[in-house]
């Protein structure tokens, strides 16, 4: 082998050596970054993990037309975990190990965020954007999550305010689903209650993934309760108010932001009318706000037929964070570097929607907005209760 062939294989060993080194992070490539999503994208909860799926790619779909981040493409890798734990984990495992995600991101749910979050941490995987409000994701000694909506503590908090102060409703009772994601709403509003002195009269409780509700409607009722707080799934939060109404029981519901509002409000039907569900992002049909008229601009260019509504919105959100966050991090992209990034930037102004970062602070929105539905089933915004949904 002559000298100038042993030169040239010597430089091509190097640039191959070079590239690895700066590519060996999973799911990064000179053109690409690829994101994993484990989320319900079939069964009872599928309207969430569905909408969160399609508000990232439209977010990543609208990167990419500008060129994406440092000329990589944003690739998102969705995986079915039909809301359940264990399917989770095989879920993130497979994404993980097989598809070699770089990130996590948009994941649904709070008993399969506490089954799944330790996998990613022992990975060192980011854990970016749960759908889900669940103090325990709010620990800043989580090194890996990312938070993006307000917690559940804060929506209860909502709840109970607006309940005493616009209705005067001293009387309430809880609805809740039988696992983490419950017993994460029930202890925030256990603290709202206690904060004024006040004691839950009635509590009732249905599985996860049924619609087994009866026994906690006829449970709730007999207590009398001026309002019922639901935190649960819209299938069998809609089967409760449903069946409630039939027996003409009709106290003020109000529902938690997990709810998935538009489905709910579809499948209530006639028997919407007044029923309150609590939000983490703004009006979704608000386009007087830049950020929300962006993403109804980049849900039409994706899907002509998609409508607004409220998860595809934080789906959307969610996106957004993660492309401004990469196009700071660099070129030089780590998992490491993404996650210094965004707490180290602090603010990321989206246009009318700030999300604030920082040391010990992982989660980058706090307020919550209150939305009522209408007789035809669409929503409408309110800053007070009104004595509507008493009717």
């Amino acid at each position: 082998m002559s000298f100038r062939s042993a030169a040239v294989l010597s430089f091509s060993a190097l640039m191959l050596a070079m590239a690895s080194v700066a590519y060996a992070e999973d799911g990064v490539t000179a053109d690409a970054v690829v994101f994993g999503q484990a989320a319900a994208l079939t069964g009872p909860a599928s309207a969430l993990g569905q909408g969160m799926k399609a508000g990232i790619e439209a977010a990543f779909a609208e990167a990419n037309v500008k060129g994406g981040v440092a000329g990589r493409k944003l690739k998102l890798i969705s995986r079915d975990d039909g809301y359940e734990p264990d399917k989770s984990i095989a879920a993130t495992n497979a994404l993980i190990q097989d598809d070699k995600v770089f990130a996590l991101i948009g994941p649904v749910g709070t008993p399969t965020s506490a089954a799944t979050q330790p996998i990613a941490m022992s990975a060192s995987v980011p854990f970016i954007g749960a759908f889900t409000g669940a103090g325990f994701l709010r620990d800043a000694k989580l090194g890996n999550v990312i938070n993006v909506r307000a917690s559940y503590d804060e929506e209860t908090e909502a709840w109970v305010q607006h309940l005493t102060d616009d209705l005067h409703i001293g009387k309430i009772a809880i609805f809740y689903q039988d696992d983490a994601f419950g017993r994460a709403g029930l202890s925030g509003f256990k603290k709202a209650m206690d904060k004024r002195n006040l004691s839950i009269v009635a509590e009732g409780t249905y599985e996860r993934n049924t619609v087994a509700v009866k026994t906690a409607l006829l449970d709730i009722k007999r207590a009398e309760p001026e309002a019922v707080v639901m935190v649960g799934a819209y299938k069998p939060c809609a089967e409760f108010i449903r069946l409630a109404r039939k027996i003409d029981f009709n106290p003020v519901f109000v529902n938690i932001s997990f709810v998935g509002a538009s489905a709910l409000a579809k499948e209530l039907g006639e028997d919407g009318k007044g029923v309150i569900v609590s939000q983490v992002v703004p009006f979704p049909w608000d386009s007087s706000i830049k950020v929300v008229a962006d993403y109804q601009r980049a849900m039409t260019t994706a899907d002509p037929n998609a409508k607004p509504e409220f998860v595809s919105l934080e789906g959307y959100l969610v996106g957004r964070l993660a492309a401004a966050a990469l196009e700071k991090a660099g070129a030089n992209l780590t998992r490491e570097g993404l996650l210094k990034t965004i707490v180290n930037t602090g603010k990321f102004d989206f246009g009318g929607l700030t999300m604030e970062f920082g040391p010990g602070q992982n989660q980058g929105l706090h307020k919550v907005f209150m939305t009522i539905i209408q007789p035809d089933g669409s929503f409408k915004p309110v800053d007070k209760f009104p004595q509507l949904a008493r009717n």
